[in-house]
């Protein structure tokens, strides 16, 4: 499928893929808003995006779309569960990561200084070694998917779109199940990286969700599936990261001395998982990316041209045991006339009472008006006119490069925010030099275990999730994009800056509630800032685009940026943490970090995005 292929005359732009191959986790959270809600100042004409028809008048409105008139709901089905893998294998280990270093380093040291390691009160030199360590475990990730996106492309393109998520899949099941069996930091950065490397293809599930939805007007919903998927499974896999981290401690009902699955009677509760305290949420997700490989292998069928005709020996199996399974347990054995609701429904019944048929391309089903059924077999097509190729100063104009920098120092501080803050919660607190404390030095975090961590960020992400579905949109159809991204932009700082002073107020007394509260506000303060910011610098980027036939380069370029700062956000932000602690100033981080890469963002959106868009607007 090409971009040129795509119709942005169809609502919401029908913006099906702004990269064939490349798909990262920012982009993944954006492409709900992108999808649901595109910009509402587009260009029109002189090679601009075309005037969306939300702003038309004279266009007549289509008919809306449901998720049940998709076609290929089995295939979308399959490449959802397939998405769950990149949020499984990414964010699961942010509630406990703080708690999972400390007690590989600890082992480490104690092992090679045979002294006991002690956690009460607040260790300066090991939060800081904490802090430091944990940076370059979070940074891995998305540093192997920089690397790989495009060879993953490649290799989907030469090998089949199929060939490359069951491989991907497959070396995340191992890469989750080694890393929570892993005792050594070396290791855990080993599984880790490896884990990123299996991930760098998930911008092929988008391409494969353009080829199994080909029709324009079905694509504005289809393509809202993954980033939900995507969104939710965060959420539970924070949740469930923190619940299952140490479950001996966390849960003893279960897992502890007396628990209901401590079958053996172990003194100090199920051994295995006192032996490996954080395995049990590696273990879930080698489990539920098991299941989403075994889908893939005998259900997803490929779908790059020229490869959907060859014989598929794990679709074939598929099709055979869904077939026995509505022979033999569900007793369908008599013959008899089915109804048919619509063309691709009398598909999907043909392939299943008949599943070693040859393979049928996606979408080659049609009705015609008497309601005839026909599948037709398509021929070698000529291949579409070359157009010349723009040369790279003409696609990256100055109004491209302003939207890519600011597409890029989005995720600079925010990533980094996203592993600074679970360790902040983590830390310690050090009450007992709060009496010493000054409004700019003072340490200690909240000192909160990773199942309260997990629960807030996951009841937080939803709160985030029905902002960017249901109020961003009323947002940004009155503000427009560029002023819904400037008051994001005018939050980011004023968080940064709050954010730190939660170790200041009380957590006990009377005033404790002040702590909770405070913490809301700067948990839903940052959530709301980036669920605004995130789908904006999206729209606005592919704004930026001289024409549609280079949006694949644009956002090529753009996604390979955030993937770099989500790696470089991560380990400055972990080791200038690690210093302001040992300084005794655990504002630094937050102050000269995170406000400072917030503010140079919001003076380059208002001053240099803001210039080049007013003159590109008078270019039209």
């Amino acid at each position: 499928m090409r971009f040129e292929d795509i119709d942005t005359t169809r609502p919401h732009g029908g913006i099906a893929s702004p990269h064939p191959h490349q798909e990262t986790a920012h982009d993944a959270v954006l492409e709900i808003s992108t999808a649901s809600s595109l910009p509402d100042h587009g260009r029109n004409g002189h090679g601009h995006v075309p005037l969306l028809p939300a702003l038309d008048p004279g266009r007549k409105k289509p008919e809306p779309v449901s998720w049940l008139d998709l076609p290929n709901k089995d295939q979308l089905f399959v490449l959802a569960v397939c998405r769950l893998s990149e949020p499984l294998s990414n964010v699961c280990l942010l509630p406990y990561i703080f708690y999972l270093v400390r007690s590989v380093l600890a082992a480490e040291y104690n092992a090679r200084d045979g002294t006991a390691d002690t956690s009460s009160g607040i260790d300066v030199d090991a939060a800081a070694q904490v802090s430091a360590y944990s940076g370059l475990l979070v940074a891995s990730f998305p540093l192997a998917q920089f690397v790989v996106s495009l060879p993953w492309g490649w290799l989907s393109d030469s090998h089949g779109r199929k060939f490359s998520i069951v491989i991907g899949i497959a070396i995340s099941v191992v890469a989750n199940a080694a890393f929570g069996f892993s005792r050594s930091f070396g290791a855990l950065l080993f599984w880790r990286t490896l884990a990123g490397l299996a991930n760098g293809n998930v911008g092929i599930m988008r391409t494969m969700t353009a080829e199994v939805v080909k029709e324009p007007k079905f694509q504005t919903k289809a393509f809202l599936l993954l980033p939900l998927v995507f969104n939710s499974g965060m959420v539970v896999s924070l949740a469930l990261g923190g619940m299952l981290a140490n479950p001996v401690t966390n849960l003893p009902r279960l897992f502890g001395p007396n628990g209901l699955l401590n079958w053996a009677a172990n003194s100090n509760g199920v051994q295995w998982l006192t032996d490996y305290p954080y395995a049990l949420p590696a273990v879930m997700n080698a489990g539920m990316l098991g299941f989403a490989l075994v889908l893939a292998v005998f259900w997803l069928r490929e779908t790059l041209p020229g490869k959907e005709e060859e014989r598929d020996t794990g679709v074939q199996i598929g099709r055979a045991v869904v077939y026995w399974v509505k022979r033999t347990v569900l007793g369908r054995r008599r013959a008899s006339y089915l109804p048919l609701n619509d063309a691709e429904d009398g598909l999907d019944r043909l392939q299943t009472h008949r599943p070693f048929l040859p393979a049928v391309e996606l979408d080659e089903v049609k009705g015609d008006k008497e309601g005839t059924v026909t599948i037709e077999e398509n021929g070698p097509s000529s291949p579409p006119p070359m157009r010349p190729k723009p040369s790279l100063r003409s696609i990256f104009t100055g109004s491209t490069m302003a939207a890519l920098v600011s597409f890029g120092l989005l995720p600079l501080h925010n990533s980094a925010f996203m592993h600074i803050f679970p360790v902040y919660l983590s830390t310690p607190p050090d009450g007992a030099h709060h009496q010493h404390a000054n409004l700019l030095a003072f340490t200690g975090g909240l000192g909160l275990h990773s199942v309260a961590i997990g629960i807030w960020l996951s009841v937080f992400g939803i709160g985030g999730i029905l902002l960017q579905l249901f109020i961003y949109p009323r947002i940004q159809a009155r503000l427009g994009t560029l002023g819904v991204f400037r008051i994001s932009l005018i939050l980011f700082p004023l968080v940064y800056l709050l954010a730190p002073y939660l170790s200041l107020l009380p957590d006990t007394g009377a005033l404790a509630f002040l702590r909770w509260f405070g913490l809301g506000i700067i948990v839903w303060g940052q959530i709301m800032a980036r669920t605004m910011a995130i789908p904006s610098t999206v729209i606005l980027l592919t704004e930026s685009a001289p024409t549609k036939s280079v949006l694949g380069t644009v956002h090529g370029a753009g996604n390979m940026l955030a993937s770099l700062a989500r790696a470089v956000g991560p380990a400055v932000g972990g080791a200038v943490y690690a210093a302001g602690v040992r300084e005794g100033v655990v504002g630094a981080v937050w102050w000269f970090y995170l406000v400072v890469v917030a503010v140079v963002a919001a003076g380059w959106c208002f001053g240099v995005q803001g210039r080049a868009e007013r003159k590109a607007d008078t270019e039209k």
